[in-house]
């Protein structure tokens, strides 16, 4: 019987004592009973905690009093750094527990205290910007105890510095390196090995069961209770790595590699830097098959092209061969040695890549500007999850504010393999129809025809206008948001802020100062992100969510449901297109006095049969399909606002 939660989150329990604020919520405490059932009798459960459960404290509660070593995985490492510097302590301070914490990420967030001396002592590139970011880097090492890049504020996500201050696993030394007794990557692990939580994320948690590198292969043995926040992520991230991947780019580093051994340290062995020069020479060739421009497509159909063949035929043969001289001289330097392991596993996955016959997987390329990645992806990971949840004693939660589609988990446990776990819906508990309006705009063309562009435009001009900006307007192609990134701003007084033009986290406190922003996003803005308070009272969605047809792990899915006589339509592309629609419709009502309107301008929604399962699955507001009203609803907001000021 779960009595503990219960107990800490009464009317005057340990959590209300201690935290400002805080006020029981009956969806909560449910939820943190059904988590502390299963963390006791050891299984799964899949929750849906709608946008206001405070799902967060509604897991860490009953893991932390389980007193078991408990693995606490989310979406990104935003919201990773959130629970660990904000959530965890409160919580841990309510209710006075000697838990020891650890949070941990992946190798490229640590910086390599030997890479940045070497780098900083050679300067790679003679760029301003990338001397500058090194020596900000070189004083902050001296200060920093975690090495953790997040604290790196002040110089840009994309800054060139950064991969030559960091570690990969190719370029690590590991124990031959002369500072690892103070590698900030390997107190990290070690910290992580000695705690009772561990706050990863999804990519460290699954590149991990993959790679078996990231110093987390050895935690999971260990620990009793797995829990998955942002769960809803997780069958395309798994997918991920219980694929293969094979990238010209990293055949290209290694071949640089053994060039440098072969001028340096065994100039006797004279083929091998011609050997190395031959395979990078005919893998950059190999990008002149594809299209110019980076694109997405079907492996299994390019493969067919005779002249794709042959470039990968001599590639191979070069491959061979380089292999064969680098065999010849193991022994001789270490670091050729490593190169060896390495070309190895390369020539491995290539040749995973090419047996094009294959069933049961999607098979698709994609290529940069100079490189192409194979990968092979598993269309299916039921079989392989279902295995990993229940082969041992072990408590695992899944939760989300969106998992389930048309009122049921059916969609996410199939995908999943969890058809055995328990599973709970929770509402939110906000007034909807007070808070919120949801308008489906009359009289808007199809989301193909051309006349979309500019009856889009027309209409965010109305609403921004009402509003005075405090808008998310979010994109289902960056193609869309290009557009209206160059008409919009001419057309309104509001200051627009475009993704891409900065870092996320940069663009996301510049529309929380100005108040009156209106901000342009595709993907990334579509989850995780939380501007609570007048900030964001307008939220315009262009179009339905559905994946782009020529995605060629989708295509691979359709054609596979297909083949099993199931309606593709129904099992693959509505119920992704539902949930997605769901985080974007999440990110306007965030508090209990947080009111706006949602505009989706998608007929489609209304004209279409399926429009009512998406309907269905949001959360219950009060429609219109008049624009009118909807500013209205707006217009009045503002002046209630106003009033509010007025007073005060």
């Amino acid at each position: 019987m779960a009595v503990k939660s219960a107990k800490a989150f009464a009317e005057n329990g340990i959590l209300a004592q201690h935290i400002a604020g805080f006020k029981p919520r009956a969806a909560q405490l449910e939820m943190a009973t059904a988590v502390e059932q299963t963390i006791q009798k050891d299984g799964a459960l899949v929750v849906e905690a709608g946008t206001g459960t405070g799902k967060t404290y509604a897991y860490l509660v009953p893991a932390l009093l389980s007193g078991k070593k408990v693995v606490l995985s989310t979406g990104t490492k935003n919201l990773q750094e959130q629970l660990y510097f904000r959530d965890l302590p409160t919580v841990l301070q309510a209710l006075a527990l000697p838990v020891k914490t650890a949070l941990l990420k992946g190798r490229s967030n640590y910086l390599c205290l030997f890479r940045l001396e070497q780098h900083y002592q050679h300067i790679p590139v003679a760029d301003p910007q990338l001397i500058a970011d090194l020596s900000l880097i070189k004083k902050w090492s001296a200060e920093t105890h975690s090495g953790d890049i997040g604290e790196l504020t002040y110089i840009a996500e994309d800054s060139k510095a950064l991969p030559y201050v960091t570690s990969t696993t190719d370029n690590c030394l590991g124990k031959d390196c002369p500072v690892y007794e103070e590698c900030h990557l390997l107190k990290a692990r070690k910290e992580a090995q000695a705690a009772d939580l561990v706050v990863v994320n999804h990519h460290l948690f699954f590149a991990d069961l993959a790679l078996k590198d990231t110093g987390f292969g050895e935690l999971l043995p260990e620990m009793e209770v797995v829990i998955f926040d942002e769960a809803h992520q997780i069958p395309d991230i798994a997918s991920e790595y219980f694929g293969e991947h094979f990238s010209s780019r990293i055949l290209q580093d290694l071949c640089k590699d053994i060039e440098l051994v072969g001028k340096a340290e065994l100039k006797d062995v004279m083929q091998l830097s011609k050997a190395a020069d031959k395979v990078a020479s005919l893998t950059r060739d190999w990008r002149l098959q594809f299209a110019t421009d980076p694109a997405r497509g079907n492996w299994r159909q390019a493969y067919q092209n005779p002249a794709m063949q042959t470039a990968i035929t001599r590639i191979n043969d070069a491959l061979d061969m380089l292999y064969q001289i680098v065999k010849s001289s193991l022994g001789r330097s270490q670091t050729l040695d490593n190169c060896y392991e390495r070309l190895a596993q390369l020539k491995s996955q290539l040749q995973k890549l090419l047996q094009v016959e294959q069933t049961g997987v999607s098979l698709w390329f994609e290529t940069s500007k100079l490189h192409v990645g194979l990968h092979l992806t598993p269309l299916s990971i039921a079989d392989k999850f279902n295995k990993l949840v229940f082969a041992e004693q072990r408590s695992w939660i899944f939760t989300s504010a969106t998992l389930s589609v048309d009122e049921g988990f059916a969609h996410y446990q199939q995908q999943m393999g969890l058809t055995g776990a328990d599973t709970l819906l929770l509402e939110s508990p906000f007034d909807y129809a007070q808070q919120a309006l949801l308008c489906v705009p009359r009289f808007m063309p199809e989301p193909h025809e051309p006349a979309m562009m500019h009856a889009l435009l027309t209409m965010a001009i109305e609403l921004i206008t009402a509003n005075n900006g405090r808008c998310f307007f979010l994109f289902t192609s960056h193609r869309m948001l290009q557009m209206m990134a160059k008409a919009l701003p001419e057309q309104i007084r509001q200051p627009v802020l475009i993704q891409g033009s900065t870092g996320k986290r940069l663009l996301l406190e510049q529309f929380v100062k100005l108040e009156n922003a209106v901000l342009l996003g595709t993907g990334s803005f579509w989850e995780g992100v939380d501007v609570r308070g007048d900030t964001l009272s307008c939220v315009i969605i262009d179009k339905l969510p559905f994946a782009s047809p020529d995605d060629p792990l989708l295509q691979a899915r359709v054609e596979d449901c297909a083949m099993r006589g199931k309606d593709p339509f129904a099992e693959v592309q509505l119920p992704q297109a539902v949930i997605t629609l769901k985080q974007g419709v999440g990110r306007l009502i965030r508090d209990v006095t947080d009111r706006g309107v949602l505009v989706i301008c998608d007929n489609r929604l209304v004209t279409k049969p399926y429009g009512a399962t998406f309907l269905k699955s949001l959360p219950p507001m009060r429609r219109t399909r008049d624009l009118g009203a909807a500013s209205q609803f707006l217009k009045e907001m503002q002046g209630l606002k106003e009033q509010q000021q007025g007073n005060s």
